[in-house]
Order: structure tokens, then C-alpha cells, then sequence
């Protein structure tokens, strides 16, 4: 397929808006410590950018997950395909994603990680689909809501490229 990337959100505005997210965060957990479940591997950048701004004590942990079957979504299942390192019961916790697209995967992940009895459990994205959504799952934080494009750059890939893009871009073919 031949293809351009058009630019939808800037670098800029993506600085700006994680500075804004950084800053809610701050308000909302002062006086705790936020635990970050990072969603690898498109959610790094943004996980890192974010935390570099957040002044309340945070530690960080990953975890890669998928939705399980073959294209057939099962309800409750997920594979994950890395495990968290850390319990996370009875702490503060915000899973890091960097699209909110069907929220099929995200929707049974909370599932998952609740199960684990956190103390709270929250999802930020910096981006969110919301005319695409499936499963019924809202994020806490969002950083800004897109249209139903495929999108990538800054974490969001299209085969593997594209990740390293500072800003995020629609795919269109030529």
C-alpha cells in the first residue's frame, strides 16, 4: 500500500495537553503516590513524557496484553502477554494507554487488574475514539478525543514504523 501521513496533532499540542494532563494528575493524587501500568508498547512515549511532569511520587510498571481470539472478541478474555512485575494491591493506580480505539482490550483488562484489588483504579489515553468504541469503557483522563482514522506517531504504529514520529499523523492512502 502506498501511503502519506498527514499531520493531525502537533508536537506542540501534544506537549501542551500533557502538561495540562500532568498537572490534573498532580491535583487529583496530591499527598499519594500513583503507580502508572504502562501498555506496551505504544503507550511508552506518552508514559514518559507524562511522568517527567508529574511531581507526586509515582512508580512505574508494564504489562502487554491483547484481545484473545481471532478477530471473534471473547467476552473477559485477554492474553496478556507480559505480567506486571508488582503487585498492585491497595495502591493507586492508572493504566497508561495511548488510544482509546474499541475499548474491547481495555475494557477486560480493568476487569483483570481489579480482580486485584488496587485501592483506586483509573485509565488515562492520550487518545480516544470515542465514535468507535465497542466495549463499554470511558477513560478518566483523556488528552484529546479523534476522529475514526488510523492514526500514528508518537507511540502508535502502523507494521511496526512510524512510532518515533513526533506528533500523530493519519494514515491516507495515495
Amino acid at each position: 500500500m502506498d501511503y502519506h501521513i498527514d499531520e493531525l496533532i502537533s508536537e506542540e499540542k501534544i506537549n501542551a495537553r500533557i502538561d495540562e494532563l500532568a498537572g490534573q494528575l498532580n491535583k487529583d493524587y496530591e499527598g499519594k503516590e500513583l503507580h502508572l501500568i504502562v501498555i506496551l508498547k505504544g503507550s511508552v512515549f506518552f508514559a514518559c513524557e507524562l511522568a517527567k511532569k508529574l511531581t507526586i511520587p509515582v512508580t512505574m510498571d508494564f504489562m502487554s496484553v491483547s484481545s484473545y481470539g481471532d478477530g471473534m472478541v471473547s467476552a473477559g478474555e485477554i492474553t496478556v502477554k507480559k505480567e506486571l512485575d508488582e503487585d498492585i494491591y491497595d495502591k493507586d493506580v492508572l493504566i497508561v494507554e495511548d488510544i482509546l480505539d474499541s475499548g474491547v482490550t481495555l475494557y477486560n483488562l480493568r476487569i483483570l487488574l481489579a480482580a486485584r484489588m488496587p485501592k483506586t483504579l483509573k485509565i488515562i489515553t492520550l487518545l480516544d475514539k470515542k465514535d468507535n468504541h465497542e466495549a463499554d469503557v470511558k477513560a478518566d483522563y483523556v488528552g484529546f478525543d479523534i476522529p475514526n482514522k488510523f492514526v500514528v506517531g508518537y507511540g502508535l504504529d502502523y507494521a511496526q514504523q512510524h512510532r518515533n514520529l513526533p506528533y500523530v499523523g493519519v494514515v491516507v492512502e495515495d
